[in-house]
């Protein structure tokens, strides 16, 4: 049988792209492609990114004509009509819906249609496969004398063993459940940064300060799109008020084959005289994956390198200049280094006299940029992470009507509109029913400005994906701690130690004795990291482990680990810690503040590129460094980490104690009333770090309890905490326990937690 597959984007390495970055195919496609260390202002490098040069030549003095160059091709990489096909083909159609298990037990969900092939009237089955990986897409030519079956379909898709074989899901809600599965492939609306920097500026102070931009910048900005007001703006806002103007009155918003975009000015976002670091102004740009540089001057002004912005979420940054003399603009791309290649390439040389098609270019590329920066590991991991957790619990949903609603052997010829006589009727009015709830989703979706993107932030979804589902039902211990690793759970007891949990009917694997009475724990995977708090009176101190070393002693079998064996693992400085926290949110570097009676100790890890990771040394302790350390009034009940927008002095901690919560800044160790809690007893829960659109707020849940707040940076020596639009306080009608967050997914409000 002949087959056409359409297969996604496979994730890929700095390490395995670099080669070809440096070949021959980089420098004919990308002109010079070099790769810049960006230091910062002090020399050092340790927490600086490393980023890939693309100018269009090898010399960027090179002598050039303008509008020479013959124009490349520029188009938009995996474009909506081949990455979204569930809501283009699928949705609002008749078409079939299976589930099964794969070999591992993993679950996986099959969409088959028959539509026609690219309107020439050519009949085809389209398939996609879900699993926790990713998506599979595959057309299948369709015959009328042959019967295409769901096993045959599944192994052109390399599929041929099968746990439980797939199973038709009859229930029509299914479709809202599988577009909220195909959410995660991206967003279909982008917001980018535009920062003016006048002539000679070196730094992102000088260039944050600028109240106003030039005639020349006034110009590109009205090349990049229109000038909205916000107030009142019902279109796509990309994280600015479009109630009160805290965000300013003005911006500039286009929309571009398809996609609505949405760009922070920075001379339109609110300018402070008293703050020289414009952290209103950073909040916004200092978390856009994308970000235009528009530098004032010529070719030989004083370059800009990425070194100058001090972001950790910033990935890519476009520098455009504007040449008077003949009307022209040259572009120049700095992408950080764990980014795939993208396209369009840069015309050698990079240089557009037609204003029209520099747009396009300009805006191809930031699009192609983003996407592209959504594969690096950081993006990739989480984003797999969320598929995976959304899939099973899908599952567990399905799981009581597996025998109750669905027909196990039917293959497609049965479920099209050659059905049986005796069945059709029936079969009809199933239909019906399944394309009335299609198009009723569909026209929702487009109307409320979310096509095709995620059904969670219109609220149209059947179950919410965080409600609790079972993991096992026969645990003999009270669990202390727990945090998940892989498809297992972590569990920490006082009677028995550390075990591992599967989930399945498998007894728990001890990992710790009971010498080891872990309090706190945190398993990172992507730092390779289980970090943990043991708490025996004055012997209480922070462990760190690598989880690969504890994986290969559990698959060699070896002793269970105790006190004893960890005391390498034990990070000194910590010895009577009662409490630790650690940063969540995006930031490249991990920080770890631990609560030794009121003294804080603030410790960082090292960048990973000066591990020991390669050297075989099992202890990352070397790895950790010792910061400052803060007095406080009181000990601390709760802790929690918020990142500021640059992650330089405006970082913060919220402790509570007493009868408050009150914020601390990380660098001077100034403290600052965040919220009084009005009750004759408190008992803290939880302060909760959240982020919308990059801005951070706090969750702070005591008693019956939980109020929000937006936290905005510090300004110069106090911070901007005040009464918000956002903020609101809700209550639960028992007291929690504990309340922990999701795995990161793309909500509009703030992520939701979980009581326990």
């Amino acid at each position: 049988m002949h087959l056409s597959l359409t297969v996604p984007l496979c994730y890929s390495s700095a390490s395995e792209d670099l080669g070809c970055r440096r070949g021959d195919f980089s420098r004919k496609h990308y002109g010079s492609v070099e790769l810049l260390i960006s230091s910062d202002a002090d020399g050092a490098i340790q927490r600086a990114g490393r980023f890939r040069v693309e100018n269009g030549s090898s010399d960027e003095t090179l002598d050039y004509t303008p509008g020479t160059w013959r124009r490349t091709d520029v188009h938009l990489e995996n474009p909506e009509y081949h990455t979204r096909w569930f809501f283009k083909y699928f949705l609002g159609k008749v078409h079939q819906n299976y589930v099964g298990t794969d070999a591992e037990k993993n679950p996986f969900y099959l969409s088959v249609v028959l539509s026609d092939q690219n309107n020439q009237r050519v009949p085809q089955y389209r398939a996609i496969l879900w699993r926790k990986t990713g998506t599979l897409k595959i057309s299948l030519p369709y015959s009328p004398t042959k019967t295409l079956s769901v096993k045959s379909i599944l192994s052109a898709m390399n599929m041929d063993r099968f746990e439980k074989g797939p199973r038709e899901i009859l229930n029509p809600e299914i479709q809202k459940d599988l577009l909220v599965l195909e959410e995660q492939e991206g967003s279909v609306n982008f917001k980018f940064g535009v920062l003016y920097a006048k002539d000679g500026q070196l730094t992102d102070d000088e260039m944050f300060s600028n109240e106003t931009g030039s005639e020349n910048f006034d110009k590109f900005l009205s090349l990049l799109g229109d000038t909205i007001t916000l107030q009142g703006w019902a279109g796509y806002r990309g994280g600015l008020d479009t109630k009160n103007d805290t965000t300013g009155i003005k911006s500039i918003y286009t929309v571009y084959q398809g996609h609505e975009l949405m760009f922070h000015v920075s001379t339109m976002l609110p300018y402070s005289k008293e703050n020289k670091q414009q952290v209103e102004r950073k909040r916004h740009i200092g978390n856009d994956i994308v970000t235009i540089v528009f530098q004032e001057g010529d070719d030989a002004s004083s370059s800009f390198k990425p070194s100058m912005i001090r972001s950790h979420f910033t990935h890519i940054f476009a520098l455009v200049r504007y040449n008077s003399q003949n009307d022209s603009y040259r572009l120049k791309i700095f992408s950080e280094e764990s980014v795939p290649l993208f396209g369009p390439p840069l015309p050698s040389p990079p240089v557009f006299t037609d204003h029209q098609e520099f747009r396009d270019f300009l805006l191809v590329k930031l699009i192609n940029g983003e996407k592209a920066t959504l594969e690096t590991p950081t993006f990739a991991q989480k984003r797999q992470r969320t598929l995976d957790m959304l899939i099973r619990s899908l599952y567990q949903d399905l799981m009581p009507d597996l025998h109750k609603n669905m027909l196990n052997r039917r293959s497609f010829s049965d479920v099209l509109p050659e059905s049986p006589k005796s069945a059709r009727k029936k079969e009809e009015a199933r239909q019906a029913e399944f394309v009335r709830i299609g198009q009723a989703l569909k026209l929702k979706t487009i109307v409320r400005g979310d096509a095709p993107t995620s059904l969670v932030t219109t609220g149209l979804c059947r179950k919410e994906p965080w409600e609790s589902q079972l993991f096992c039902s026969t645990f003999p211990y009270d669990i202390v701690c727990a945090d998940s690793w892989g498809q297992s759970v972590l569990v920490a007891t006082d009677a028995a130690g550390v075990m591992l949990l599967d989930g399945k009917s498998l007894p728990p694997v001890h990992v710790f004795d009971r010498t080891m009475v872990v309090k706190q724990m945190h398993v990172l995977e992507p730092q390779d990291l289980l970090i943990t708090r043991t708490d025996k009176g004055k012997d209480a101190r922070l462990y760190v482990f690598r989880l690969s070393t504890i994986k290969k002693g559990l698959e060699e079998r070896q002793l269970i680990r105790g006190k004893c064996d960890s005391r390498e693992n034990k990070l000194e400085k910590t010895k009577g810690c009662h409490l630790y926290s650690i940063n969540t949110h995006h930031g490249s570097e991990l920080r770890i503040v631990a609560a030794i009676r009121n003294k804080l100790l603030l410790i960082t890890r090292k960048h990973p590129r000066f591990s020991a990771v390669a050297t075989g040394v099992d202890s990352p302790v070397e790895e950790f460094q010792y910061i400052r350390e803060i007095c406080l009034c009181d000990p601390p009940v709760v802790m929690s980490l918020v990142d500021g927008p640059t992650g330089e002095n405006d970082n913060m901690i919220c402790v509570a104690y007493k009868h408050q919560f009150d914020l601390i800044n990380e660098s001077t160790g100034d403290a600052y009333r965040l919220h009084h809690a009005e009750a004759n007893r408190v008992n803290f829960v939880a302060a909760i770090d959240v982020y919308e659109d990059g801005e951070a707020g706090l969750l702070l849940c005591y008693n019956y309890i939980c109020y929000y707040k937006k936290v905005c940076p510090f300004n110069g020596s106090t911070p901007m905490i005040q009464s918000n639009t956002s903020d609101f306080h809700f209550s639960w009608n028992q007291m929690p326990n504990a309340i922990g967050r999701l795995p990161r997914q793309q909500f509009s409000g703030p992520h939701p937690a979980h009581c326990r």
